[in-house]
């Protein structure tokens, strides 16, 4: 029976992914901090497909030494994963000049260093076992720099670069890496993000329109499954996907546009 590990695995789009691949029949192991929404989301799992093996395991993906215990303790316990998806992250906007180092050092260790830690620690069993998948969720926010977004944005920026030389390097052992570019996708984590975000964030960030977490994944695994090295669900990811570089000047006169006016307020 194939398996596959999922960060961020009780909500969201890692609870998403789950869901679908336990219907597809995989085995699971899910890792985030909270405990008990790990036994539910196991509990809600079975049920929908009793046959499967559900794994949990409480661990910050930020603590280096804990994760890699948890996924080796995973890796014991169902072999090294089929799929792998890291969609443990964070995203708590503000201004720069609000934000403290510790906000910038956190967001990096979970969206960057987390997502490192993962792969590091798992592509070579995968790797020695045939090959596999990675799954690696970015933002719009890795295409160009938002107002707002300045502790938020420099991780996903460096796990888009992760991302794109992983997929070329590990191509060889049989490992495919695909990366996704959600647009606003109603999870805890959008709820918790709106709490500081910036009026004028809120704008700049507004147009992709709001996804829920079972579509942004599905589009991930089949993007996985097809070994795809980018997935970019709705127009507007499309496109800035394909001409980010070319149209920055105009997102930044954009974004400019908007800050006056809401500086003026």
């Amino acid at each position: 029976m194939p398996s596959a590990f999922i960060t961020g695995g009780s909500s969201g789009i890692g609870f998403a992914a789950a869901w679908e691949l336990a219907l597809k029949g995989y085995n699971l192991a899910l890792f985030a901090r909270d405990a008990s929404r790990l036994l539910a989301a196991r509990e809600a799992l079975l049920e929908a497909a009793p046959s499967i093996d559900v794994e949990v395991l409480a661990v910050d993906v930020a603590n280096r030494e804990g994760f890699v215990d948890a996924l080796e303790t995973a890796i014991d316990n169902l072999g090294p994963p089929d799929m792998a998806i890291a969609s443990a992250g964070m995203a708590e906007p503000g201004l720069f000049k609000d934000q403290s180092f510790e906000q910038h050092r956190r967001h990096m260790d979970v969206n960057y260093f987390g997502t490192l830690t993962f792969i590091e620690t798992l592509h070579a069993p995968m790797a020695a076992a045939g090959g596999g998948r990675f799954g690696l969720i970015a933002s719009g926010a890795a295409f160009f720099g938002i107002y707002g977004y300045g502790a938020y944005a420099p991780s996903k920026f460096a796990l888009r670069g992760l991302a794109e030389i992983l997929h070329l390097e590990l191509e060889s052992a049989n490992i495919s890496v695909t990366l996704i570019y959600p647009p606003d996708t109603d999870t805890p984590q959008l709820a918790a993000e709106k709490r500081t975000k910036p009026s004028a964030t809120q704008e700049i960030s507004e147009g992709g329109g709001l996804w829920q977490p079972e579509d942004v994944a599905a589009r991930l695994i089949k993007g996985m499954e097809a070994g795809k090295p980018v997935v970019t669900p709705g127009p507007q990811m499309l496109l800035l996907n394909g001409l980010s570089s070319l149209i920055a000047p105009i997102l930044r006169w954009h974004q400019r546009r908007i800050i006056r006016k809401h500086e003026a307020k």
